[in-house]
């Protein structure tokens, strides 16, 4: 077990400047941001490159990776069972998004037929293979569901054309988004499949999307559950490799972008934004810790403060203060997370790596 300790320079100074100042106390009401992150390695039962977590709540958590395998956790991690799909070893699961401990979805990333999405309804036992991509060039890159009838799928242009993909019967039939509703691609334009976490859902029908590969970044958002999409530029790094790898938002109006530049593996960019207004605008925040590109990234619900956890292959940061400061979590290589409270996310990678995380 790892535990790291990391103090909140900025308040914590603050504080005890007041106290020596004989200042009057902070009211109960101020927010004190969580101070302190603990790591805990879990045995996964596999040895594979895990890319993806659905944490359903403290006890449910659903991960996938390469050579067709998922993992799944009833007991909060302290047991895994780990199973390879038949028939799917060369698949390479990439996104996973889980209801409850029966009902689930993968998404495998890769070109043309490689590119599929299956949903199993008895906790894995069996698993319905429910989209084939049938173009070649076509690439997926993140799923979520809104419920179990609502979800989208993204995936990178082709021919010009942004693919989104909609169902509302919970994937038993999925239809394109019409092009006419869809911005037009920029030259290059897709996604990255790096953590399943390039979509994001909001209420209301509200849903974003975060591009990359092309000059530009930018940030897909639809207000009627995915039936029309407008675009807006993003200040983060643009490029063949470059752009936003994931996309969270705490609320309707409050999100952020995290990602990067993979030919700058060891370079510090300004590779986060944050938007307040339903990402009709971004702006930059402060830079991770970690260098490289940020591969994914989640807000902690319950935290008293606006807090996030980033990954990426140079290790873990977080922020107490939704971007603006960040402290080191941990230096291993991570590639995917989700988190359901302060007391329990999971951080994923390779070589079967699953670390539970707890913040205090």
């Amino acid at each position: 077990m790892n535990v790291v300790r990391v103090p909140v320079i900025l308040l914590t100074t603050s504080l005890l400047a007041l106290g020596a100042c004989g200042s009057p106390d902070v009211p109960e009401s101020t927010p004190i941001p969580l101070s302190t992150v603990r790591l805990e390695q879990q045995q996964s039962g596999t040895d594979v490159l895990l890319q993806a977590v659905s944490a359903v709540d403290e006890h449910v958590v659903w991960v996938s990776g390469h050579g067709g395998t998922w993992a799944r956790t009833l007991d909060g991690g302290a047991t895994w069972t780990a199973q390879v799909m038949e028939g799917a070893d060369t698949l390479q699961f990439r996104d996973v998004h889980a209801l409850d401990a029966d009902r689930a979805w993968l998404l495998s990333a890769g070109s043309g037929e490689l590119s599929r999405i299956y949903r199993t309804q008895d906790g894995g036992e069996t698993w319905e293979l429910q989209f084939l991509n049938p173009e070649p060039d076509g690439f997926y890159d993140c799923l979520e569901f809104r419920d179990a009838k609502h979800g989208l799928v993204y995936g990178d242009a082709v021919d010009g054309e942004l693919r989104i993909l909609r169902t509302r019967d919970g994937g038993e039939t999925w239809e394109y988004t019409r092009t006419a509703n869809v911005p037009a691609a920029l030259p290059g334009e897709g996604g990255f499949a790096a953590s399943g976490t390039c979509l994001a859902l909001g209420p209301g029908g509200r849903a974003w999307i975060g591009t990359g590969a092309a000059d530009t970044a930018r940030v897909l958002a639809t207000r009627d559950d995915g039936r029309t999409w407008t675009a807006v530029p993003a200040p983060l790094p643009g490029g063949e490799a470059a752009g936003i790898f994931t996309i969270a938002f705490r609320d309707s109006l409050n999100g952020v972008i995290l990602g990067g530049d993979l030919a700058r593996p060891d370079e510090h960019t300004d590779n986060v934004g944050v938007t307040s207004d339903g990402g009709a605008s971004w702006t930059v925040a402060g830079r991770p810790v970690l260098a490289g590109a940020v591969y994914g990234a989640a807000y902690v619900p319950g935290a008293p403060t606006p807090t996030l956890v980033a990954v990426g292959p140079h290790g873990a940061d977080w922020s107490p203060d939704e971007g603006t400061s960040w402290s080191r979590a941990d230096t291993v290589a991570y590639w995917g997370l989700d988190i359901a409270s302060p007391a329990a996310g999971w951080l994923v990678g390779p070589e079967g790596r699953i670390v539970r995380l707890s913040l205090q």
